[in-house]
């Protein structure tokens, strides 16, 4: 891990923008497809596991629909029930269910092949996905989609929380989670230290602005309502933010928002369309870093405060079928 490149001496990718991983974690002549996730090596693991001192776990897992009208014309959950019955009497001994949902609607973990590279429409490491290559009936070993995390058995390491949410409401910082402000690198260093936090190789980001909360509050209107100006509250999307996350070499980042960065994107003091997202570009096509959205992290945050624990043992385990672009994390954080 600690002789992995800085984000600056990445060997140059011919096309691509200084800052590109493309064949950093290749191995035996083979595409890499996990990324940073190659940081959770089993010394790493090994060292999380001493991260449980309580003996609590803590679901980090909106539940599934807490959106009630999703965006982008994606569809509502659908929950199917069906009865199941003697087939001579009639009488029913069971049931069965059905769940038909978008998996970008509530928390979720993003495949690098979620979000392309713009000016070259490739995915991490230079694959072109195409709706034929994710609608395979086995896993397909050219593209990163998330069955590939189960090769490797899926996501267990250090998460660490970045409480901006309390360490706001601490320094009287005032923000609208429904609006374009966005936090830097300086920020997120200013939290870690007030929370005394130490950042290791490895570590799983977690940042808390508190907007899975308020959404869980609205009804299906009020949502609507707050997030139809396009704008949420997140990390700055900047080169220099995703230097920062590269050269603090984690594994993987998640937020309560529903993008990690703010929305809408900022290129040079312009607001662009939401597209146009610069730090999805760079973790997701350039990078290699898995990004976690819409998390629950209320529960988890009264955790590290009561305890001043502010590091855990995480797991994660997505779905598992092919061609997965996206699905819920089912992560749990345990002190």
């Amino acid at each position: 891990m600690t002789s992995l490149p800085s984000f600056d001496d990445l060997p140059p990718v011919k096309g691509m923008p200084q800052g590109c991983a493309w064949g950093i974690f290749d191995k035996d002549d083979k595409k890499d497809l996990l990324g940073t996730l190659n940081l959770l090596t089993p010394e790493v693991v090994k060292d999380a596991v001493a991260e449980v001192r309580q003996g609590v776990s803590i679901s980090l897992n909106w539940p599934i629909g807490s959106i009630k009208i999703p965006g982008f014309f994606r569809k509502s959950i659908c929950h199917n029930v069906m009865k199941l019955e003697d087939p001579a009497s009639g009488s029913p001994y069971g049931f069965d269910d059905e769940l038909e949902f978008n998996t970008q609607a509530s928390s979720q973990w993003d495949s690098f092949s979620h979000f392309m590279h713009l000016p070259t429409g490739l995915a991490y490491n230079g694959v072109k996905p195409t709706i034929d290559a994710f609608q395979t009936p086995k896993t397909a070993q050219h593209l990163p989609t998330l069955d590939h995390w189960h090769q490797r058995g899926c996501v267990t390491g250090r998460g660490v929380l970045i409480d901006f949410k309390s360490y706001a409401q601490r320094h009287g910082i005032n923000y609208d989670q429904f609006s374009s402000f966005r936090i830097g690198t300086t920020e997120l260093e200013a939290v870690a230290a007030w929370q005394g936090l130490t950042f290791r190789a490895g570590d799983i980001l977690l940042i808390r602005f508190g907007v899975t909360e308020t959404l869980g509050q609205m009804t299906g209107a009020e949502q609507g309502i707050a997030m139809s100006s396009g704008k949420m509250c997140g990390l700055e999307g900047s080169k220099e933010m995703a230097r920062w996350l590269w050269d603090r070499h984690f594994a993987a980042v998640a937020s309560d928002n529903t993008a990690v960065e703010a929305m809408p994107p900022i290129i040079d003091g312009v607001e662009q369309p939401t597209h146009e997202l610069v730090l999805h570009q760079w973790c997701l096509s350039l990078l290699g870093i898995p990004l976690g959205e819409l998390w629950d992290l209320k529960a988890l945050a009264h955790a590290c405060r009561a305890s001043g624990q502010y590091s855990f043992l995480l797991t994660s385990s997505p779905l598992n079928f092919p061609g997965a672009v996206a699905s819920p994390p089912n992560a749990l954080a345990i002190l």
